[in-house]
């Protein structure tokens, strides 16, 4: 679950960056760092939504 809640929490920081980077930032070398993060950080969260939902339901729970 926390991890799961993570990689939601990524997606948000990823999701805020990016729209930092296109429209309120002007120096351009500041710009394309933040964007390489936030991009950086969706691939992350999206492996971890897939590990997370491909794992399925433990035995026990």
């Amino acid at each position: 679950m926390w991890i799961s809640l993570g990689s939601i929490v990524f997606m948000f920081i990823s999701v805020f960056s990016i729209y930092l980077s296109r429209y309120k930032i002007k120096n351009v070398i500041f710009k394309y760092v933040l964007a390489f993060i936030a991009y950086t950080l969706m691939i992350i969260a999206g492996f971890i939504m897939v590990l997370v939902v491909f794992s399925g339901p433990t035995p026990g729970a």
